[in-house]
C-alpha cells in the first residue's frame, strides 16, 4: 500500500473549464442573433455569397463577428501566455486582478482596435475612403468562417487529452498558413478590397498585418 506522502504527491486536481464553455456559449448566441435578426433569417449559404450592394447592417455584422473572433482567440491561446506583465497584474478592480485569459483578451482587443483605425485613417489619407466599407465587409466572411475553426480548436484544446505543450506548435502553424492564405485572400478578391496601386498594397501588408502581429506576439509572448 502506498504510503501518504506517495499519493498526494500524485494527486492531480481535474481543471475547471466551464469558463471555456460559458464563452463559446456566449460567441454561438451571438451569431444567431447576427444571423436571425441583423441579417434577417439569412442562411448561411445567403451571408457568405451576398454581395456588397445586396447586403445591409455589414457594420453590426462586423463588429459581432471581431468580437467572437477576439474571445475565441484569446481563449485558446491564453493558457500559452508565460505571465502577465507586473504593470498590469497591478491593476485591480474591486479587489481583482487580470488573470492569463483577462490579459490576452486585452492584448487581442488593442489589436484588433489599433488595427482598425488604422487600418480606416490609412484609406482614408489615401483617397480611398468608399472602399473601407467593402473592406470590412468582405473580411467578415473571411473571420466568420475562421471563428468556427477557432471554436473547434477551443474545444479540443481544452475537452480532449491533447499534448499541449506540442499543439503549440502546430497552432503556429495553423495561425502562420492562415495569414498567408488571407493575405491572398485580400490581394485577389474579387470585390477589389486592397488600394489599386502596388506600393499602397505593399504599404499596407506590411504596416497593417505584419505590424500589429509583432506587436501582439511582443505583447503576449516577451
Amino acid at each position: 500500500m502506498p504510503s501518504s506522502q506517495h499519493f498526494i504527491n500524485h494527486v492531480r486536481i481535474p481543471e475547471n473549464n466551464d469558463w471555456v464553455i460559458f464563452i463559446l456559449v456566449g460567441c454561438i448566441f451571438l451569431y444567431v442573433f447576427m444571423m436571425n435578426v441583423i441579417e434577417r433569417d439569412a442562411s448561411l449559404k445567403d451571408f457568405l455569397l451576398q454581395k456588397y450592394f445586396d447586403a445591409s447592417n455589414n457594420l453590426p455584422s462586423w463588429i459581432i463577428t471581431s468580437c467572437v473572433t477576439t474571445l475565441t482567440l484569446s481563449v485558446l491561446i491564453s493558457q500559452y501566455i508565460p505571465i502577465v506583465p507586473k504593470y498590469i497584474a497591478d491593476l485591480q478592480l474591486f479587489g481583482y486582478q487580470l488573470n492569463k485569459f483577462g490579459y490576452t483578451l486585452l492584448a487581442v482587443l488593442f489589436f484588433y482596435l489599433i488595427k482598425s483605425t488604422f487600418g480606416f485613417l490609412f484609406y482614408q489619407s489615401i483617397g480611398d475612403g468608399k472602399k473601407w466599407t467593402i473592406f470590412y465587409f468582405t473580411s467578415t466572411k473571411f473571420y466568420f468562417i475562421l471563428t468556427f475553426l477557432l471554436i473547434i480548436l477551443c474545444v479540443a484544446h481544452y475537452y480532449f487529452p491533447i499534448d499541449r505543450n506540442k499543439m503549440f506548435l502546430y497552432y503556429l502553424c495553423f495561425f502562420s498558413f492562415v495569414f498567408i492564405f488571407k493575405v491572398f485572400f485580400y490581394l485577389f478578391h474579387k470585390n477589389k478590397i486592397l488600394p489599386e496601386k502596388w506600393y499602397y498594397k505593399f504599404l499596407y501588408i506590411c504596416t497593417l498585418q505584419i505590424a500589429p502581429l509583432l506587436l501582439l506576439w511582443k505583447l503576449l509572448f516577451f
